[in-house]
């Protein structure tokens, strides 16, 4: 363990073997770090903070800090950050409010880049990607390995379905849709084609492409919705990434972007 003199840390905080700490960084109280975290200078960890195994803090981010949310009166909650999860220069993420489950979660493997803001209540699943100036509301959900390019702003309780990639400077007021590309803004926005690129950098076979591409044929016709889900549904039953995409728009509240 490697603390640099100027560093403050909380008695309450918790340092695993390996952390490192920078200069005039700043650990809050009941904060827990993992192992071989790396903490670099300027970072504040305000409290109720978990953060995992090797991730990297850099200068001038802020984590853990009170939600921007006027209901918020001084409850206990927390920001659950997972293991080698990367956040870049000046990102701000806030813990979790009472009233939407009491803490914010960043998965495993997730790159946060310089800039981006990650309100209170919001979820992420493994190996998202968030591009700078970025900013996620409160309650956002987004899915595993989905990307949101820079200087993109996403509604509070909008879902960004798995595998999606949400164009730069889009402005997001509904759910983003499974495996499939999202440009544009507000309501002028929409899924303009399949995220094929990064879905064969993932490994999906051509099968699951194929399928993804022809419902995402489907539902860019103008037939009524549930008539084009239960066809998809139909049609390949036995494709668990159109299943998805099915029971997507089905569970939505806020309603898919088409």
């Amino acid at each position: 363990m490697a603390i640099h003199p100027t560093a403050i840390i909380h008695p309450t905080a918790e340092l695993a073997e390996g952390v490192t700490i920078g200069p005039y960084s700043l650990i809050g109280q009941r904060v827990r770090i993992g192992r071989d975290t790396e903490i670099q200078s300027h970072v504040v960890i305000d409290k109720d903070t978990t953060i995992g195994q090797r991730c990297r803090l850099f200068p001038f981010a802020s984590v853990g800090a009170d939600p921007q949310d006027l209901k918020y009166a001084g409850e206990i909650t927390r920001l659950e950050i997972g293991d080698d999860v990367t956040i870049r220069e000046s990102t701000t993420i806030h813990r979790g409010t009472a009233g939407g489950g009491g803490v914010t979660r960043i998965g495993d493997k997730c790159l946060i880049m310089a800039t981006v803001h990650v309100a209170h209540d919001c979820q992420l699943a493994r190996e998202v990607i968030l591009s700078s100036f970025a900013v996620l509301a409160g309650h956002v959900h987004v899915d595993a390995e989905a990307i949101v390019s820079g200087s993109t702003a996403i509604h509070q309780f909008v879902r960004v379905g798995q595998h999606a990639f949400i164009g730069g400077m889009s402005g997001v007021v509904k759910d983003a849709p499974p495996y499939m590309i999202l440009a544009g803004v507000r309501d002028q926005a929409a899924a303009v084609a399949p995220n094929s690129v990064g879905m064969k950098r993932r490994g999906f076979s051509e099968e699951s492409l194929e399928a993804i591409t022809s419902a995402f044929k489907l539902l860019h016709t103008r037939r009524p919705l549930k008539e084009v889900l239960a066809e998809i549904e139909s049609q390949w039953p036995d494709c668990p990434e159109t299943q998805v995409i099915v029971q997507f728009y089905r569970d939505s509240t806020r309603g898919v972007y088409r």
